[in-house]
């Protein structure tokens, strides 16, 4: 008889290879950051060598699955035990006043892709998912997005490639801004957190600022993930009423989107914080956490960069391109301005 895999040897197997590519490359950073100077982290060397592997190297497809978990699972470990390094009241201090914030920024991408959208050309659907991607979390957004207003697969992958274009230009620009104008570690979390794209690139960029910075920036972006579950409602509502699909979608269509939406390691990090709070995580147990969540962070980064191919720029048009750019361009302004103003 033929041996019986178990699904973790499975699972194992099959994501070997890309987690292993994402581990090799964040090594090599880590040993690179050694030889550069301070400025230069880990992170942000790591995004870089890992878009060079993923453009100058034609990778198997065998690394795919692993890249993904990288990129994904391992990124939301390393921001859960991230908790670990605050308490509940800095997590308050921090994301209280941001709310407000957030909301006006989110607004302000929103309303900048809705007329620039409409002043290019820009199909509805297709406007619609670069607007939450860029106002929310990035390709999360768009697809937990997509089946609430019936995008087709071309609408999704451009939406997907335009935010992730400007999201890893942001990523690499922003530190540098900051460093070039000293700007304040917290000033810059608020920026990072407000105004990047993607958790993965958010996280990235405060990584490659300070620790102080990646704190500040976490917890923000937290915060404006949580918006994306009743925002789903609120697309759901409009594009009934502006017919945007076929049919509206079901009630438990909605649902489902809201809650696969929802950050749920959003809970872990502040359960972390909850315990750190309560003195059951001591000072050396959360520096253990804090250099865990570093590693993993990096490992994650790495596989972004793997997976982010800058030929999609060539695929996306000029069209959604223009819009993406006006969009990410408002953010960025708009976000430093209440960056300034709650950092200082």
């Amino acid at each position: 008889m033929p041996a019986v895999r178990s699904p973790a040897l499975r699972w194992t197997r099959r994501t070997l290879p890309g987690l292993g590519l994402a581990t090799a490359v964040a090594t090599a950073a880590f040993g690179l950051a050694q030889l550069l100077p301070p400025t230069l982290g880990p992170v942000l060397i790591a995004v870089v060598l890992g878009l060079l592997v993923g453009n100058l190297v034609t990778l198997p497809a065998a690394t795919g699955p692993g890249l993904e978990v990288a990129s994904k699972r391992v990124l939301r470990i390393g921001v859960v035990l991230l908790g670990a390094r605050l308490t509940v009241a800095d997590v308050a201090s921090i994301g209280g006043p941001a709310v407000g914030v957030v909301v006006l920024c989110m607004t302000a991408a929103f309303l900048t892709v809705a007329l620039a959208g409409r002043i290019a050309g820009v199909p509805p659907r297709l406007a619609v998912l670069i607007g939450v991607g860029t106002a929310v979390c990035g390709n999360s957004a768009i697809v937990a997005t997509s089946p609430i207003i019936d995008a087709e697969d071309r609408e999704i992958s451009f939406a997907v490639a335009t935010i992730t274009i400007f999201g890893t230009a942001a990523l690499l620009l922003f530190p540098v801004i900051a460093l070039v104008v000293d700007m304040p570690d917290r000033v810059f979390g608020f920026w990072a957190g407000l105004s990047i794209n993607d958790t993965s690139q958010v996280v990235a960029a405060g990584a490659a600022y300070s620790p102080e910075a990646l704190e500040v920036a976490t917890v923000v972006k937290l915060v404006r993930n949580a918006f994306m579950a009743p925002l789903i409602l609120l697309i759901a509502w409009w594009a009934a009423r502006r017919a945007l699909t076929a049919e509206a979608a079901s009630d438990a269509d909605v649902r489902a989107s809201a809650l696969k939406a929802f950050p749920l390691f959003l809970v872990g990090f502040l359960a972390l914080a909850g315990l750190r709070s309560l003195g059951v995580l001591g000072d050396d147990l959360a520096d253990g956490f804090g250099t865990a969540a570093t590693a993993l962070i990096t490992v994650a980064i790495a596989a972004v960069g793997c997976s982010t191919r800058i030929d999609q720029l060539r695929e996306v048009g000029i069209r959604p391109f223009l819009v993406g750019f006006g969009a990410a361009v408002t953010l960025a302004v708009v976000g430093l301005v209440f960056a300034t103003w709650l950092g200082t």
